[in-house]
């Protein structure tokens, strides 16, 4: 069980990873940019400033704040796989051969996660989209 949720981690990883370098360093660059150039605004008052450094951060926030939601449901959606997996064992289990049982619910998580890893391109899509369409 432990190379299943080792595979599943390794994969969400490497999802993070690949957001932080095709989507949110871009996005804080551009936030440190900003905020650099709110600063310079010699003309503006502190709390103008403060405002101002604040818009430019809400994009990355608003991107950070989706992909913890996405990972979120993502992992919720795979406990419920597994939670269903421990269910339909149990329904089934008698006291005698506790490894027969076993084996069953080790296939039917391997299942549940490799169909999980299956989605990740797709989630990531649709984080990409999504940030692209709030970046605008």
């Amino acid at each position: 069980m432990e190379d299943i949720q080792a595979r599943v981690q390794n994969a969400v990883n490497s999802m993070i990873t690949q957001l932080d370098q095709e989507c949110l360093r871009k996005m804080q660059g551009d936030m440190y940019r900003c905020g650099a150039n709110c600063c310079d605004n010699v003309n503006s008052n502190m709390e103008d400033v403060h405002r101002c450094i604040d818009r430019c951060s809400e994009p990355v926030n608003r991107a950070q704040s989706l992909i913890q939601n996405e990972i979120q449901m993502f992992q919720d959606r795979l406990q419920r796989c597994a939670l269903d997996c421990k269910d339909q064992v149990r329904d089934r289990m008698n006291a005698t051969d506790m490894t027969q049982y076993r084996g069953e619910l080790e296939s039917c998580v391997r299942k549940c996660s490799e169909t999980h890893i299956n989605l990740i391109p797709t989630l990531m899509k649709r984080i990409r989209e999504t940030i692209a369409v709030q970046s605008k």
